[in-house]
This record gives structure tokens, sequence and C-alpha cells, in this order.
């Protein structure tokens, strides 16, 4: 396992180990999408990865798809995320914050009656949305006009300006999971013409305007990109993912980031690949992987040179002190995913830690 826990230089930061928290949305935040006590302590308890990337939050508002998720974009929001950086860097920690607007998958419900946009008409048909009134289907988004894509960069602008005050040690765009960015990246949900649909280089445009915009502010090595280019979750396709994979992250090279942050495989096993191949034969800076990684084929993967660092999810989501376990061989906590998305503490700050080299 020493290959988790020999020190990388990401961007601007020396991380101590390669053991790194995925963003994972949780639905804790409180009234207005306010980060509170609650959240500080959740991300402050698993200071010791190397990197946390905290959870999808709103660089804008009315755009949610969760309802209690977080946002960077109000002065309580900002006040709540210090809470947070704070206890985390009193912890010895670093953290990211990831940069997301929700596109076609927020609803009206959630949002006063605003409707969802995306890059064209095509509605979310593989699942539903949980809602305060219940499930009920997504909605058809508003097609977005090639003139209002610049206060879209502009926001993703402002809330990387609003982390910074936050206190983020940088921040990850969220081009993955059929969220506004890649929903403009990939062919599957992007039939528009003009300079934002067609080839490749078109699709990807809005991401990289975002991706200029907020290196601008953070300096881009202190930028890491979260893409998922198999992941059909969201009712996400593309007609060549590895295709994508070698073009982006090819393309990625020209803003020297921190990192790319790649998604290995797809929620819902419709698609299938190898993408970190790709990924990492044209990314020239620091590789990430995520999805369904274990301790062992971390350290193995890492060992053999085929990526940088492991971003783990539900492993850490279970397991606070992972870094801790990982290195004495103790047994992990399972995940429950029955309070993956409830409120309160419970299945979020409860999860035991290690005592003398087991399980609590």
């Amino acid at each position: 396992m020493q290959a988790l826990f020999n020190p990388l230089q990401v961007g601007a930061l020396l991380l101590p180990n390669r053991i790194l928290m995925a963003p994972l949305t949780r639905t804790r935040a409180e009234a207005g999408h306010v980060p509170g006590e609650l959240m500080a302590e959740h991300y402050a308890q698993r200071a010791s990865a190397g990197l946390l990337i905290a959870e999808a939050t709103m660089v804008m508002p009315g755009n949610s798809a969760f309802n209690t998720e977080p946002g960077i974009y109000s002065a309580e929001q900002i006040a709540g995320w210090k809470k947070t950086t704070d206890a985390v860097h009193a912890a010895g920690g670093r953290i990211f914050l990831q940069l997301w607007h929700g596109g076609r998958a927020c609803h009206p419900l959630l949002n006063e009656g605003a409707e969802p946009v995306g890059p064209s008409a095509i509605a979310i048909t593989n699942d539903e949305l949980h809602t305060p009134s219940g499930k009920v289907p997504y909605v058809l988004p508003r097609v977005l006009r090639d003139d209002e894509l610049p206060g879209i960069v502009a926001g993703f602008r402002q809330a990387a300006v609003n982390a910074k005050a936050a206190g983020f040690d940088g921040v990850e765009v969220h081009g993955a999971n059929g969220y506004l960015l890649d929903e403009f990246l990939r062919d599957g949900s992007n039939k528009r013409s003009g300079p934002y649909g067609g080839p490749l280089e078109n699709r990807a445009r809005l991401l990289l305007e975002v991706i200029e915009a907020v290196s601008a502010v953070y300096g881009s090595d202190r930028v890491g990109v979260r893409i998922s280019p198999l992941n059909s979750f969201n009712s996400m396709q593309d007609s060549d993912p590895l295709g994508l994979t070698a073009w982006l992250a090819e393309r990625l090279n020209d803003f020297r980031l921190a990192y790319l942050h790649v998604m290995r495989a797809d929620f819902l096993g419709q698609q299938s690949g190898d993408v970190m191949t790709p990924a990492r034969a044209h990314f020239k800076g620091v590789l990430i992987g995520n999805m369904g990684y274990s301790p062992a084929e971390a350290a193995e993967a890492i060992a053999a040179g085929k990526l940088d660092a492991v971003a783990f999810g539900a492993t850490y989501l279970a397991n606070p002190d992972l870094p801790e376990r990982i290195r004495a061989s103790a047994a992990l906590n399972a995940p429950d995913p029955a309070t993956f998305y409830t409120p309160g503490a419970a299945g979020y700050n409860d999860y035991p830690r290690m005592v003398e080299g087991s399980a609590a």
C-alpha cells in the first residue's frame, strides 16, 4: 500500500498522500443552501485525506437539483463554507470546492417555478427527481441561447471568487454526470448548431471557457476538472467516449491544471470501455481515478503509473479515517445507502473511527 502514501505535488499543493475524498452530494445544507456546522464537522473528520473535494455546489441561484445542496453565491453561503475550510485547515487538511450548475437536472419545484436550462430541448428520462412533493419526472429544459452563455461563464467565475473568499485551497470544475457543462460536452445531449454545438471542439467550448475564467481567479494550478465520459446517469451518452477523453485530455494540457479527475465507469452499467488509458496517454498532468477502486487496486494502479491518485467516494463516506485504516490494514465500515441523502448527523458524522487498528 506504500504507493498510496507517497507525497504528490498537485498544482500548487503538496499532498501528504494519494487517498482523496471524491465530491459526494449529501443534501445536508441549511435553509438558503447555506453550509452549517454539520458540514464543517463532516469534512474536518476526513481531513487526513490527501485532498478533500467538497460536494457539488451551486454557482448561481435558481439552479437547484437536490433541494438542500449548498451554494456559493451569497454572503451567507460564503460565511457558512468558511466554517468548513477553517475546520479542515485546523485539522491539517486541504480542501477544494466543486463548482456546479445543474442544467437540465434542475426542476421548477425546487427553484420557485424557474424552468431548467440546457444545450438542447432533451429531457432526462431514465430517472425521476426527489422533491418535497415526492418523486416527479424531469421536465423539458429551455434551450440556452448563445448570448446567454457568457452569463453562465461569469457565474462560474464569481463562484470561484466567492470560494476563494471562503478559504478554499482551490476549486474543481464539475464537467461530469449529466449536469450543464457535461450536457454541452457530450453529443447525446447537445444537438445544437453554432459555436457551442456540432463537432467536439465546439461542444467543449463552454467547459473550456469556464476553466479559463476560473483559472483567472485562482491560478490554474489550483483548478481541477472532473469528467465522466462513460456515465449514463441523467440520460447521458456520447457516440465516442474514448475519443472524447483523448481529445479533451490533450486540450486540457494548455491550462496547466492541478489535475484531471476521471470517473472511469458508468453508474448504470449501460456503457463500458477503458477511458483511463487515453486519459493517461494524453494528459501530461496529475491524473486522478474514481469509481469502484479498492485500496489494493488503487495502490497497484498508482505503482504501475496508470494514474497518480484515487478519489474514494462511498468508502470515504463511511470511513472518516480512511488513510489510517488503510495503513493499518484495518476493517472498513460499510456505507449505509439509506442515509446518503437524509437530514441530520445519522449516516453522516456518526461513522465510527478506528480503535487500536480495528473498527470501533
